[in-house]
Protein backbone atom coordinates (compact mmCIF):
# COMPACT_ATOMS: atom_id res chain seq x y z
CA UNK A 1 0.00 0.00 0.00
CA UNK A 2 1.29 3.46 -1.06
CA UNK A 3 2.51 6.50 1.71
CA UNK A 4 -0.33 8.42 -0.25
CA UNK A 5 -3.01 5.72 0.78
CA UNK A 6 -2.42 5.43 4.19
CA UNK A 7 -2.18 9.12 4.18
CA UNK A 8 -5.48 9.60 2.85
CA UNK A 9 -7.53 6.21 5.36
CA UNK A 10 -6.23 8.09 8.10
CA UNK A 11 -7.54 11.48 7.53
CA UNK A 12 -4.19 13.53 8.27
CA UNK A 13 -5.06 16.40 5.63
CA UNK A 14 -2.63 15.87 3.20
CA UNK A 15 -2.73 15.54 -0.34
CA UNK A 16 -0.19 15.61 -3.07
CA UNK A 17 -0.30 17.42 -6.03
CA UNK A 18 1.21 17.48 -9.88
CA UNK A 19 2.93 21.08 -9.78
CA UNK A 20 2.88 21.97 -13.62
CA UNK A 21 3.36 25.16 -15.53
CA UNK A 22 2.04 27.35 -18.37
CA UNK A 23 3.59 30.07 -19.72
CA UNK A 24 5.76 30.10 -16.64
CA UNK A 25 3.23 29.95 -14.37
CA UNK A 26 2.85 27.31 -11.57
CA UNK A 27 -0.23 25.54 -11.29
CA UNK A 28 -0.95 22.31 -9.16
CA UNK A 29 -4.07 19.61 -9.58
CA UNK A 30 -4.06 16.58 -6.82
CA UNK A 31 -2.69 13.45 -7.96
CA UNK A 32 -6.00 11.85 -7.39
CA UNK A 33 -7.68 13.60 -10.42
CA UNK A 34 -4.34 12.20 -12.37
CA UNK A 35 -4.80 9.29 -14.42
CA UNK A 36 -1.29 9.45 -16.64
CA UNK A 37 0.94 12.49 -17.92
CA UNK A 38 2.28 11.93 -21.21
CA UNK A 39 3.75 13.93 -24.18
CA UNK A 40 1.15 16.14 -25.94
CA UNK A 41 0.32 14.06 -29.06
CA UNK A 42 -1.45 15.47 -32.48
CA UNK A 43 -5.08 16.57 -31.99
CA UNK A 44 -7.92 16.47 -34.55
CA UNK A 45 -9.79 19.64 -34.27
CA UNK A 46 -13.54 19.14 -33.57
CA UNK A 47 -15.88 21.70 -35.53
CA UNK A 48 -17.97 24.02 -33.75
CA UNK A 49 -16.73 22.88 -30.41
CA UNK A 50 -15.90 25.35 -27.52
CA UNK A 51 -13.08 27.54 -28.40
CA UNK A 52 -10.43 26.28 -25.42
CA UNK A 53 -10.80 22.88 -26.94
CA UNK A 54 -7.68 21.79 -28.81
CA UNK A 55 -9.66 18.87 -30.55
CA UNK A 56 -9.40 15.21 -29.70
CA UNK A 57 -6.94 12.49 -29.69
CA UNK A 58 -6.99 8.36 -29.39
CA UNK A 59 -4.39 7.32 -26.74
CA UNK A 60 -5.28 3.40 -26.89
CA UNK A 61 -8.62 2.29 -27.65
CA UNK A 62 -10.63 5.49 -26.48
CA UNK A 63 -11.08 8.77 -27.62
CA UNK A 64 -10.27 11.83 -25.17
CA UNK A 65 -11.16 15.38 -25.04
CA UNK A 66 -7.90 18.35 -25.06
CA UNK A 67 -8.33 21.63 -23.66
CA UNK A 68 -5.83 24.01 -23.81
CA UNK A 69 -5.45 25.53 -20.51
CA UNK A 70 -3.55 28.60 -21.51
CA UNK A 71 -6.06 29.63 -23.60
CA UNK A 72 -8.48 28.94 -20.91
CA UNK A 73 -6.36 30.80 -18.88
CA UNK A 74 -5.63 33.72 -20.89
CA UNK A 75 -2.37 32.78 -20.93
CA UNK A 76 0.44 33.20 -23.85
CA UNK A 77 0.18 30.14 -26.21
CA UNK A 78 3.11 27.74 -26.13
CA UNK A 79 6.31 28.37 -27.85
CA UNK A 80 7.77 24.92 -27.72
CA UNK A 81 5.43 22.40 -28.72
CA UNK A 82 7.63 19.40 -29.31
CA UNK A 83 8.42 18.98 -25.49
CA UNK A 84 4.74 19.88 -24.45
CA UNK A 85 2.63 18.04 -21.89
CA UNK A 86 -0.69 16.45 -21.68
CA UNK A 87 -2.47 15.68 -18.06
CA UNK A 88 -4.76 13.16 -18.71
CA UNK A 89 -7.59 13.29 -15.47
CA UNK A 90 -10.27 11.04 -14.49
CA UNK A 91 -13.41 12.84 -12.10
CA UNK A 92 -16.94 12.91 -11.94
CA UNK A 93 -16.59 9.30 -13.95
CA UNK A 94 -14.64 11.57 -17.33
CA UNK A 95 -11.82 11.38 -19.14
CA UNK A 96 -10.21 14.85 -20.40
CA UNK A 97 -6.68 15.82 -21.08
CA UNK A 98 -5.36 18.84 -20.11
CA UNK A 99 -2.18 20.37 -22.68
CA UNK A 100 0.38 22.12 -20.49
CA UNK A 101 3.82 23.00 -20.80
CA UNK A 102 6.11 21.23 -18.64
CA UNK A 103 5.67 18.70 -15.56
CA UNK A 104 7.91 19.97 -12.29
CA UNK A 105 6.93 16.89 -10.13
CA UNK A 106 4.84 15.99 -7.19
CA UNK A 107 4.96 17.35 -3.94
CA UNK A 108 3.23 16.13 -0.28
CA UNK A 109 1.81 19.14 0.80
CA UNK A 110 -0.82 20.10 4.00
CA UNK A 111 -4.62 21.43 3.39
CA UNK A 112 -3.54 23.84 5.75
CA UNK A 113 -1.52 24.75 3.48
CA UNK A 114 -3.64 25.85 1.04
CA UNK A 115 -5.71 29.38 1.13
CA UNK A 116 -8.34 30.44 -0.60
CA UNK A 117 -7.79 33.30 -3.59
CA UNK A 118 -8.79 36.68 -3.60
CA UNK A 119 -10.61 37.89 -6.14
CA UNK A 120 -8.10 38.72 -8.71
CA UNK A 121 -6.91 35.39 -9.09
CA UNK A 122 -7.87 34.31 -12.24
CA UNK A 123 -11.52 35.39 -12.09
CA UNK A 124 -11.77 35.50 -8.29
CA UNK A 125 -14.75 34.46 -6.49
CA UNK A 126 -16.15 33.32 -9.66
CA UNK A 127 -12.62 31.93 -11.10
CA UNK A 128 -10.65 29.12 -12.01
CA UNK A 129 -8.59 29.58 -8.80
CA UNK A 130 -9.76 27.18 -6.11
CA UNK A 131 -6.71 27.59 -3.75
CA UNK A 132 -3.07 29.30 -3.21
CA UNK A 133 -0.77 26.80 -1.92
CA UNK A 134 2.74 28.01 -0.50
CA UNK A 135 5.35 25.47 -1.17
CA UNK A 136 9.29 25.63 -0.33
CA UNK A 137 8.96 29.22 -0.96
CA UNK A 138 6.86 29.03 -4.32
CA UNK A 139 2.87 30.07 -5.02
CA UNK A 140 1.38 27.11 -6.81
CA UNK A 141 -2.61 27.84 -7.91
CA UNK A 142 -4.60 25.30 -7.25
CA UNK A 143 -6.82 25.68 -10.37
CA UNK A 144 -11.21 24.15 -10.18
CA UNK A 145 -10.92 21.63 -12.87
CA UNK A 146 -13.95 20.69 -12.11
CA UNK A 147 -15.40 24.21 -13.18
CA UNK A 148 -13.17 24.41 -16.19
CA UNK A 149 -15.00 21.02 -17.35
CA UNK A 150 -18.71 22.42 -16.47
CA UNK A 151 -17.75 25.69 -18.53
CA UNK A 152 -16.97 23.77 -21.09
CA UNK A 153 -19.30 20.82 -20.87
CA UNK A 154 -22.24 22.18 -18.86
CA UNK A 155 -24.52 18.71 -19.80
CA UNK A 156 -21.43 16.75 -17.43
CA UNK A 157 -21.91 19.01 -14.73
CA UNK A 158 -24.77 19.43 -11.88
CA UNK A 159 -28.29 19.37 -13.48
CA UNK A 160 -31.30 21.03 -11.61
CA UNK A 161 -33.44 19.74 -13.75
CA UNK A 162 -33.08 16.31 -12.14
CA UNK A 163 -34.64 17.69 -9.17
CA UNK A 164 -37.50 18.95 -11.00
CA UNK A 165 -37.71 15.58 -12.14
CA UNK A 166 -38.45 14.07 -8.43
CA UNK A 167 -41.91 15.66 -8.82
CA UNK A 168 -43.74 17.45 -6.34
CA UNK A 169 -41.45 17.58 -2.92
CA UNK A 170 -42.46 18.84 0.70
CA UNK A 171 -40.69 21.69 2.61
CA UNK A 172 -38.32 20.23 4.91
CA UNK A 173 -37.48 22.12 8.20
CA UNK A 174 -34.44 19.96 8.26
CA UNK A 175 -30.54 21.94 8.33
CA UNK A 176 -28.45 20.29 5.73
CA UNK A 177 -24.70 21.32 6.48
CA UNK A 178 -22.60 22.12 2.99
CA UNK A 179 -18.92 21.94 2.75
CA UNK A 180 -17.85 22.67 -0.75
CA UNK A 181 -14.98 25.05 -1.84
CA UNK A 182 -16.28 25.51 -5.52
CA UNK A 183 -18.45 29.11 -5.46
CA UNK A 184 -19.86 26.92 -8.52
CA UNK A 185 -20.81 24.01 -7.18
CA UNK A 186 -21.67 25.10 -3.90
CA UNK A 187 -23.92 27.64 -5.59
CA UNK A 188 -25.60 24.92 -7.38
CA UNK A 189 -25.83 22.34 -5.10
CA UNK A 190 -27.52 24.80 -2.24
CA UNK A 191 -30.02 25.90 -5.10
CA UNK A 192 -30.72 22.26 -5.61
CA UNK A 193 -31.50 21.61 -2.05
CA UNK A 194 -33.91 24.41 -1.90
CA UNK A 195 -35.55 22.93 -5.34
CA UNK A 196 -36.05 19.62 -3.26
CA UNK A 197 -37.31 21.31 -0.37
CA UNK A 198 -34.35 21.85 2.19
CA UNK A 199 -34.78 25.33 2.63
CA UNK A 200 -32.28 25.80 5.51
CA UNK A 201 -29.15 25.10 4.44
CA UNK A 202 -26.31 26.03 6.13
CA UNK A 203 -23.25 26.78 2.77
CA UNK A 204 -19.50 26.52 4.49
CA UNK A 205 -16.12 26.64 2.35
CA UNK A 206 -14.16 24.29 3.51
CA UNK A 207 -14.06 21.44 6.00
CA UNK A 208 -12.49 23.90 8.82
CA UNK A 209 -15.46 26.59 8.19
CA UNK A 210 -17.96 22.98 8.63
CA UNK A 211 -15.95 21.74 11.87
CA UNK A 212 -16.15 25.27 13.66
CA UNK A 213 -19.80 25.39 12.97
CA UNK A 214 -19.76 21.98 14.28
CA UNK A 215 -18.22 23.00 17.39
CA UNK A 216 -20.36 25.89 17.88
CA UNK A 217 -23.67 23.93 17.51
CA UNK A 218 -22.19 21.04 19.70
CA UNK A 219 -21.01 24.24 22.59
CA UNK A 220 -24.50 25.78 22.08
CA UNK A 221 -25.87 23.05 24.67
CA UNK A 222 -29.14 22.50 22.03
CA UNK A 223 -29.97 19.05 20.82
CA UNK A 224 -27.54 18.44 17.78
CA UNK A 225 -30.57 18.10 15.16
CA UNK A 226 -31.63 21.49 15.67
CA UNK A 227 -28.61 22.81 14.42
CA UNK A 228 -27.56 20.11 11.71
CA UNK A 229 -29.71 16.88 10.36
CA UNK A 230 -27.11 16.02 7.62
CA UNK A 231 -23.43 16.48 6.25
CA UNK A 232 -22.97 17.13 2.75
CA UNK A 233 -18.90 17.23 2.23
CA UNK A 234 -16.58 17.38 -0.73
CA UNK A 235 -13.28 15.80 -0.04
CA UNK A 236 -10.45 18.01 -2.43
CA UNK A 237 -10.78 21.66 -0.09
CA UNK A 238 -8.42 23.88 1.56
CA UNK A 239 -7.85 24.40 4.87
CA UNK A 240 -9.55 21.38 6.01
CA UNK A 241 -10.43 18.31 3.21
CA UNK A 242 -13.67 16.31 3.34
CA UNK A 243 -12.04 12.83 4.82
CA UNK A 244 -10.38 14.60 7.97
CA UNK A 245 -13.77 16.35 8.74
CA UNK A 246 -15.48 13.07 8.42
CA UNK A 247 -12.67 11.54 11.02
CA UNK A 248 -13.05 14.23 12.91
CA UNK A 249 -16.96 13.70 12.86
CA UNK A 250 -17.22 10.43 13.59
CA UNK A 251 -14.82 10.51 16.23
CA UNK A 252 -16.54 12.64 18.46
CA UNK A 253 -19.38 11.03 20.53
CA UNK A 254 -22.15 13.79 19.92
CA UNK A 255 -21.68 14.73 16.29
CA UNK A 256 -20.54 10.68 15.08
CA UNK A 257 -24.68 10.05 15.01
CA UNK A 258 -25.31 12.76 12.07
CA UNK A 259 -25.32 11.29 8.73
CA UNK A 260 -22.46 12.33 7.06
CA UNK A 261 -22.05 12.22 2.64
CA UNK A 262 -18.81 12.30 0.74
CA UNK A 263 -20.58 14.00 -2.41
CA UNK A 264 -17.42 14.55 -4.50
CA UNK A 265 -15.62 14.34 -8.34
CA UNK A 266 -12.87 11.89 -6.83
CA UNK A 267 -15.05 8.87 -5.63
CA UNK A 268 -13.65 5.41 -6.84
CA UNK A 269 -13.32 2.14 -5.40
CA UNK A 270 -10.29 3.22 -3.61
CA UNK A 271 -11.65 6.38 -2.62
CA UNK A 272 -14.92 4.80 -0.97
CA UNK A 273 -12.53 2.37 0.76
CA UNK A 274 -10.92 5.38 2.76
CA UNK A 275 -14.79 6.82 2.72
CA UNK A 276 -15.83 4.06 4.73
CA UNK A 277 -12.98 3.98 6.78
CA UNK A 278 -13.41 7.15 8.28
CA UNK A 279 -16.80 6.31 9.19
CA UNK A 280 -18.99 8.07 6.03
CA UNK A 281 -22.69 7.25 5.53
CA UNK A 282 -22.54 7.58 1.98
CA UNK A 283 -20.38 8.29 -1.08
CA UNK A 284 -21.58 9.63 -4.12
CA UNK A 285 -19.64 10.99 -7.65
CA UNK A 286 -20.84 14.61 -8.34
CA UNK A 287 -22.74 15.76 -10.85
CA UNK A 288 -25.47 13.29 -9.33
CA UNK A 289 -27.67 15.36 -7.61
CA UNK A 290 -30.82 13.57 -7.82
CA UNK A 291 -29.43 10.31 -6.20
CA UNK A 292 -28.25 13.10 -3.70
CA UNK A 293 -31.30 14.04 -2.75
CA UNK A 294 -32.66 10.67 -2.25
CA UNK A 295 -29.88 10.12 0.24
CA UNK A 296 -30.46 12.92 2.16
CA UNK A 297 -34.28 11.89 2.44
CA UNK A 298 -33.52 8.42 3.46
CA UNK A 299 -30.67 9.39 6.13
CA UNK A 300 -32.97 12.01 7.75
CA UNK A 301 -35.99 10.40 7.58
CA UNK A 302 -35.33 8.86 11.46
CA UNK A 303 -32.71 12.02 12.36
Amino acid sequence: MSKTSILLESGTNELEIIEFTVADEIFGINVAKVREIMVAQKVKPMPNSHHVVEGVFKPRDEIITVISLAKYLGLPEYENSGRDIFVVTHFNNLNFAFHVHTVVGIDRISWTAIKKPDKAVYGGQDGAATGIAEYQGRLITILDFEKIVAEISPESSIQVESIEKMGERHIMEKTILVAEDSMLLSKMIIECLHKAGYKNTVKTENGQEAWDYLLEAKESGDPIKDHVACIVTDIEMPLMDGHRLTKLVKEDPILKNIPLILFSSLISEEMRIKGKQLGADEQISKPEIGKLVSIIDDLTANH
